[in-house]
């Protein structure tokens, strides 16, 4: 699935097309996710207690994962999503401006992951050459 959590997307189909929002949880088995505001659904909550309260809450339901489109958030449009490997690492590229779409953290760790190992390499490669 080409969509993630804390993602921006823009909904293409349904009720709320148009909108754009983040995206609250991706579940990939199902192929759906869950987007901040879009698909409400009145939940009903009943009280268990005497000192609680009933009810009713809005809560935003799933939707197909095909039904958005992830935003760069460099050229801020809605794109489709390419895959490009990056050293020991897949990460998803926007297809319209070729911006890297993964948070910067995984990227530097994954950066940082590659330097130890060519440090250590170049370490028994100075010990054996002694």
């Amino acid at each position: 699935m080409k969509v993630k959590t804390n993602d921006t997307v823009l909904v293409i189909t349904g009720k709320d097309v148009g909108k754009t929002a983040k995206v609250l949880a991706a579940m990939p088995k199902e192929n759906k996710v869950i987007v901040d505001g879009i698909n409400v659904q009145k939940k009903h909550k009943k009280a268990r207690s005497a000192q609680e309260v009933s009810s009713i809450q809005n809560q935003s339901g799933p939707i197909d994962a095909s039904n958005v489109m992830v935003v760069c958030p460099f050229c801020n449009k809605a794109t489709r999503v390419s895959y490009k490997i990056e050293g020991d690492k897949k990460v998803r590229v926007c297809k319209k401006c070729g911006a890297i779409l993964e948070p910067k953290k995984e990227i530097k760790e994954a950066k940082k992951a590659t330097k130890k190992k060519t440090k250590k390499e170049s370490a028994e490669k100075s010990a054996e050459a002694k």
